[in-house]
């Protein structure tokens, strides 16, 4: 039996629940995976996080690379080790951050070409260079480089960074290939793009399928599309990876997107939105709204953020407590309300979980 495995447990409908094994543990799936860019979750520690019920961790190569450098925390025993953290890790290759810089980034069919955002120093970033400082970082899951174009772009800009995409995919299989795959303890994933257009979604979804990478993931939505594209985009998509493979969706971690995405058989997310929402004192609600902590409404409230949430805020502070941490701009503010924005998103994973379990 293989280290990486995909079990598919249940279906109810397009939902699905299952298992995804690697070498340091199994997550349950739908999932949501927190995101600690530079090897941490902001202000809090590894026990933290798993006490919230998260089993999968996000980590960045892209920044990683350009400090502390991949080759320094290969030499410090890699990821696991560096952050503290045993359960399953995942790296982004860096296309979305790259991308992000907008003109201090040049592309060429061979990769691309950027500015280092702390001391603008140059940087080269090809399919091949982006998976060895994910294998020198160490992780379980390592992403293929992708092109990611803004969410705005024209057609024509569309396609060209489909094809780009599925050209490096290529480039990236082969070096998977060369290292001797997944048996070497690392599982990589193909990543889809095409914008909203739903004839380039399926067919990137079809030729990703092709190369058979360990998993799959649609990348470049939730970029500012209106939800109905987001919508036929992620369907186009899905309808064509294969049943027997992880789906992933990066970038989204708003609960309605959550609850959309997974009825529509999606595995996985990941998105820094949670801990983000903590630091700006903004809280889930019972229903998923928003809780802006500094308002005067809260001053007075006894009650905790949610009625029921079994978080360690929930169970210990009021919303007054936090409300005055907030207004202090003391961080306790940001790590408790990152405690529970992170609970929150696992209670509503478990609950998609049960649904799916119920159909089965």
């Amino acid at each position: 039996m293989t280290a990486f495995r995909f079990e598919l447990l249940g279906q109810n409908g397009k939902l699905r629940r299952g298992r995804f094994h690697t070498p340091h543990g199994s997550f349950e799936t739908p999932c949501f995976a927190p995101v600690g860019t530079y090897a941490t979750l902001k202000g809090l520690t590894p026990e933290q996080v798993k006490a919230t019920g998260a089993e999968l961790i996000l980590a960045n190569s892209y920044h990683l690379h350009v400090r502390p450098g991949a080759e320094r925390v290969e030499r410090l025993g890699g990821l696991h080790k560096f952050m503290g953290w045993d359960g399953p890790i995942l790296t982004d290759s860096g296309g979305y951050q790259v991308f992000s810089l907008g003109g201090k980034v040049k592309v060429d069919d061979g990769g691309v070409t950027f500015q280092s955002v702390i001391d603008g120093s140059s940087h080269r970033c090809t399919p091949e260079s982006v998976l060895t400082f994910q294998k020198q970082l160490g992780p379980d899951i390592a992403m293929v480089l992708d092109h990611c174009p803004p969410g705005d772009a024209d057609l024509p800009t569309q396609r060209d960074a489909h094809e780009r995409t599925l050209r490096w995919a290529r480039m990236a299989r082969d070096v998977h290939d060369r290292w001797g795959g997944s048996a070497r303890g690392q599982a990589v994933f193909g990543i889809c793009q095409g914008g909203i257009d739903p004839d380039l979604r399926a067919a990137s979804a079809v030729a990703m399928a092709a190369m058979d990478f360990d998993g799959y993931a649609i990348g470049g939505l939730s970029v500012g599309e209106t939800k109905a594209q987001m919508a036929v985009a992620l369907d186009a998509a899905v309808d064509h990876l294969p049943t027997g493979k992880i789906r992933y969706m990066m970038g989204v971690g708003m609960p309605e997107d959550l609850l959309a995405a997974t009825a529509q058989g999606v595995d996985m997310f990941d998105c820094v939105v949670p801990t983000r929402h903590g630091r700006n004192h903004t809280a889930f609600g019972a229903d998923g709204t928003s809780l802006k902590l500094r308002n005067a409404q809260y001053a007075d409230d006894p009650n905790p953020l949610v009625d029921g949430c079994g978080c360690y805020c929930c169970r210990k502070y009021s919303r007054a407590y936090l409300r005055h941490l907030a207004v202090a701009d003391e961080m306790l503010a940001g790590i408790l309300l990152s405690i529970h924005n992170i609970h929150f998103l696992q209670d509503l994973m478990r609950s998609i979980r049960a649904r799916a379990e119920g159909a089965a």
